[in-house]
């Protein structure tokens, strides 16, 4: 079975800074994408960075120039790190897994989720 475990989540200062990691375990075909995606209160989930194993990253428009996705694929671990945190990035944070399996199945797996308050 696939798991994702996320951590660094947290409560920080507007203009301040944290580093989200998710680390996959399980049985992961090489070539996957792995993000992040977030979800705040009465909003819909959206996307806020990805990275395939192999190419570069999409950013959305909202944090781009601000965070940076990062991957060790040799861990199977993916990072985002948010710098200049606004209160409009407050959220809950998921981590993003998806491959195509052995049998040609495109499966997509979530980390349990972490908050992110920005707040004064």
């Amino acid at each position: 079975q696939v798991q994702l475990v996320e951590s660094g989540g947290g409560l920080v200062q507007p203009g301040g800074s944290l580093r989200l990691s998710c680390a996959a375990s399980g049985s992961i075909f090489s070539i996957n994408v792995m993000g992040w995606y977030r979800q705040a209160p009465g909003k819909q989930r959206e996307l806020v960075a990805a990275r395939p194993s192999g190419g570069n990253a999409n950013y959305a428009d909202s944090v781009k120039g601000r965070f940076t996705i990062s991957r060790d694929n040799a861990k199977n671990t993916v990072y985002l790190q948010m710098n200049s945190l606004k209160p409009e990035d407050t959220a809950v944070y998921y981590c993003n897994l998806g491959f195509a399996n052995w049998n040609g199945r495109w499966s997509e797996y979530w980390g349990q989720g972490t908050q992110v308050t920005v707040s004064s």
